[in-house]
């Protein structure tokens, strides 16, 4: 008897200040199956610093919940006031701490890469992202745009984590 495809469990992150989307699935051979996904909010009115912490609490109440394995967090694009950009990658630095503190590979993609991946156009919408993570995920029913956006970060980690897997082997 043979052991099936490896599982491996995928955590995607879709880092805001006021709401970091996440979203769980595991990864068998080059099948994804959904396990969970939500939003964790920061207080609008507390201290940036404040802020920071709730983001950072609440990413580890995630990876306590859910042992992921390995984690994929979404590039920062370049806004064009600059406070607000600078806001979301200290928000970003954080969601990608939480994982890489517990030793888990962090792997980043741009939001043209995901939704290529996700949708087949880099510039979709966000209820093209939803319908999608929809189809690929069944069972997720997932209603914030965050949380399917962090899906949507996950499914691209698992295609192209899988794709260095394959190259890795083959260049031995």
């Amino acid at each position: 008897m043979t052991a099936g495809p490896i599982s491996r469990r995928l955590l995607g992150l879709d880092p805001g200040l006021r709401r970091t989307g996440w979203g769980i699935v595991d990864m068998a051979g080059q099948h994804l199956r959904y396990v969970a996904s939500g939003v964790v909010t920061s207080d609008e009115t507390r201290d940036m610093a404040d802020r920071l912490v709730e983001l950072l609490t609440g990413i580890n109440r995630v990876l306590d919940e859910w042992t992921p394995d390995e984690a994929a967090v979404e590039e920062t694009f370049v806004n064009k006031n600059p406070a607000s950009t600078l806001k979301l990658g200290q928000a970003r630095g954080v969601v990608m701490l939480a994982p890489a503190l517990r030793g888990l590979a962090v792997a980043e993609y741009s939001p043209n890469l995901i939704k290529k991946t996700v949708v087949g156009a880099g510039h979709a919408d966000k209820a093209q992202i939803q319908m999608m993570v929809r189809r690929l995920l069944p069972g997720s029913a997932v209603t914030q745009a965050d949380a399917a956006d962090a899906l949507a970060v996950a499914i691209c980690h698992a295609h192209h984590a899988q794709t260095r897997r394959f190259a890795a082997v083959a260049g031995r």
